[in-house]
């Protein structure tokens, strides 16, 4: 009898004759092809089976408890078990060897596949959200040089407007002035602006459970929106800014093209973005995408008093003489604000500051001088609840009088003087 190719109920059939032992030649007769070919699919058969699996196969059998385990508390918690994480699991708790695959054959083939996952479309009022992520370039050449370049994106989620910032570093400091530079050009700040579960976005965990980084929240309360963190794993959660990212690559050659300078790469890129809006429909609103954000741009907050970018943020309670540490220096604050909570900011090149959301004084930051004074912080009139500090005495006043003389300059009359008043 000639060989042929089996459906597929017939190889069912096959397989379940096999399973109750029948011979070749009856399972030959049934199906109705040579013994050959049963022979063959009894080997394959036998090749898969949990009693003489292979390798791979078997170890993942060894741990089937854990496995077990593992698949009951995901369905306990009603979602969908992770394998890659059951994988990592086993390898760094249990010293499993083999690959990830091995243990992905060995759920799909002792478990059900979980059931389809759905998410649900929103479309979200105007100036209710935006959505912001990173854009990675390796490769970009500026004036001659190769240089890794990143694109801060920042769109809003009603109207789809959006503005690419590029930037050489994605530190805490480039993190706030990017989002500087793209509120003004959006013309406004939204309500909520979504993150991804970045280190100058998240001090530590993600989505729901993540704590915002100390220096962004304070940001955030400067400019005034609420930090949104995007679920872990959830690409679909931010998805208009993702697809930002990929549109940005289309829009320019920002790879195959020699920049001048940054300056000239943001100008061009301000541009192509533009262009795009103008020319592009907006799905939610029927207009095109620059149309629709001339409508949203009154209901956003007007970005009229950015903040300084900065990288650190404290708390301090100013001290009884007036100071606070910051970056094992001491600064002094308005004696008003003694016993009072101020917040301190470490810029790029100065120190702010801040209390009640205003900055009320600043100095250089990271100076060799360990204590910094300013006179005018022991000045003013008292208040209900503090008294400004005693007034400066004679000698120190005389004594101040002779240092900035110079010198070469300095007489004995002042010394005369300065033992007059020492007496």
């Amino acid at each position: 009898m000639a060989d042929r190719r089996l459906t597929k109920e017939e190889i069912v059939t096959l397989n379940t004759l096999i399973e109750k032992k029948a011979s070749n030649s009856a399972i030959s007769r049934i199906i109705g092809t040579s013994e050959g070919a049963v022979r063959y699919h009894r080997k394959k058969q036998s090749l898969i089976s949990p009693t003489n699996g292979n390798a791979k196969e078997s170890k993942a059998m060894t741990y089937e408890e854990l496995i077990s385990d593992w698949m009951e508390k995901a369905a306990a918690d009603k979602r969908p078990a992770n394998i890659r994480e059951l994988h990592e699991h086993l390898v760094l708790h249990y010293g499993y060897n083999h690959s990830y695959k091995s243990v992905l054959r060995y759920v799909r083939k002792k478990y059900p596949r979980p059931p389809i996952r759905t998410y649900r479309r929103v479309e979200l009022a105007p100036g209710a959200q935006s959505q912001t992520d990173w854009g990675e370039f390796p490769q970009v050449c500026i004036g001659g040089v190769w240089k890794k370049l990143y694109a801060f994106i920042l769109v809003l989620s009603h109207s789809r407007m959006w503005a690419a910032v590029w930037s050489e570093s994605m530190d805490q400091l480039h993190w706030h002035q990017c989002h500087n530079e793209a509120f003004r050009r959006l013309e406004g700040i939204p309500a909520v602006n979504r993150i991804d579960n970045l280190k100058t976005g998240v001090a530590s965990g993600a989505g729901a459970t993540g704590v915002i980084n100390a220096a962004y929240s304070s940001y955030a309360r400067s400019v005034g929106f609420h930090v949104d963190l995007c679920p872990p794993r959830s690409g679909n959660a931010k998805g208009k800014v993702e697809a930002k990212v990929k549109q940005l690559r289309k829009l320019l050659p920002i790879t195959r093209r020699e920049w001048s300078s940054i300056r000239e790469l943001q100008h061009e890129t301000d541009q192509a973005i533009e262009r795009y809006a103008k020319n592009t429909i907006c799905p939610a609103t029927g207009k095109t995408i620059h149309a629709s954000w001339q409508d949203e741009i009154p209901l956003l907050r007007p970005p009229m008093l950015l903040p300084e970018p900065f990288d650190k943020v404290v708390s301090r309670v100013v001290r009884p003489d007036c100071c606070v540490f910051f970056e094992n220096r001491q600064y002094t604050v308005p004696f008003q604000l003694v016993k009072e909570l101020v917040e301190v900011r470490g810029c790029a090149d100065r120190v702010q500051i801040l209390a009640h959301g205003k900055v009320v004084i600043e100095y250089p930051r990271h100076t060799e001088e360990r204590i910094l004074i300013d006179r005018k912080c022991y000045e003013g009139p008292a208040t209900d609840r503090v008294l400004p500090p005693p007034p400066q005495g004679k000698l120190t006043s005389r004594l101040e009088e002779i240092m900035a003389s110079g010198v070469e300059a300095r007489s004995i009359d002042y010394y005369a003087a300065l033992a007059e008043v020492a007496r």
